[in-house]
């Protein structure tokens, strides 16, 4: 595989796991997208290992099931792929530790994947978390 096949391959990855899973809860595809020593650098510290995260995509779904993902920009060097995210949802769930609010929220955020073998190796994001915990009335936002 040339770089070029490997940057387009990684970058399929990265539409595929924000469209098919994040967005449309496709679990099943987690052992072909992410290694199994996969580690999240996320908003709430690391989340080691494919499993662990797969729980954690599950809660933020339950958490948001009509949450929709899509990526805005994806760009590519090396075995590491950056996109910006574009996320709209309704938190009716009470899977976050707080209970469900019902509102709205938008939010944009940038992500960093490491490939390893055409899979995610490690991610990070801050993932619009803050800003969506405002607009759902959970964090308080300054004026």
């Amino acid at each position: 595989m040339t770089i070029n096949e490997a940057g387009e391959a990684a970058k399929a990855v990265v539409r595929r796991n924000t469209e098919e899973v994040q967005g449309g809860g496709n679990f099943d595809l987690f052992d072909e997208l992410f290694a199994d020593d996969f580690v999240d650098h996320g908003p709430m510290g690391d989340v080691e290992g494919r499993e662990a995260f797969k729980g954690l995509v599950q809660a933020w779904r339950s958490a948001v099931p009509d949450v929709h993902c899509e990526i805005e920009r994806v760009i590519e060097e090396g075995d590491t792929v950056a996109w910006l995210v574009h996320t709209t949802g309704t938190h009716t769930g009470d899977s976050l530790g707080f209970p469900a609010t019902g509102k709205k929220f938008e939010t944009v955020s940038p992500n960093i994947a490491r490939f390893r073998d055409e899979r995610v190796v490690e991610h990070w994001a801050e993932q619009g978390m803050i800003s969506m915990l405002g607009q759902i009335g959970v964090l308080p936002m300054g004026g």
